[in-house]
């Protein structure tokens, strides 16, 4: 009897393994702060261009999305933190909120 509960343990290491490696979905944002943003547009976008050189950063090198007038979301599902516009979440936000950059939407919804 041994034997055969130890067995079935044996055969049920891969299984286990393989579940804990399946990736995830997941709100949470590796990169930084949650942001709230008025709007998202292309690196290649005329605003992001305009804003990037009053902000003296090089067009060429923004890539991905950028998120245009954001502020922090601090705590999901708290009163008065909600976001109307798109959450995102982005790799640099160091520009006081007017932009936000390498930015990816996020659902806060699920």
């Amino acid at each position: 009897m041994f034997a055969r509960a130890s067995s079935l343990f044996v055969l049920a290491l891969p299984v286990l393994a393989a579940a804990s490696v399946l990736p995830r979905q997941s709100n949470q944002c590796n990169t930084g702060s949650i942001q709230c943003c008025n709007s998202t547009q292309s690196a290649t976008s005329s605003i992001v261009s305009i804003l990037a050189g009053l902000l003296g950063i090089s067009a060429g090198s923004i890539t991905g999305l950028v998120g245009v007038t954001c502020s922090p979301i601090t705590v999901i599902g708290a009163s008065g933190t909600s976001c109307s516009q798109q959450p995102v979440c982005c790799t640099n936000n160091s520009f006081n909120g007017l932009i936000a950059l390498g930015c990816t939407p996020i659902n806060l919804n699920l």
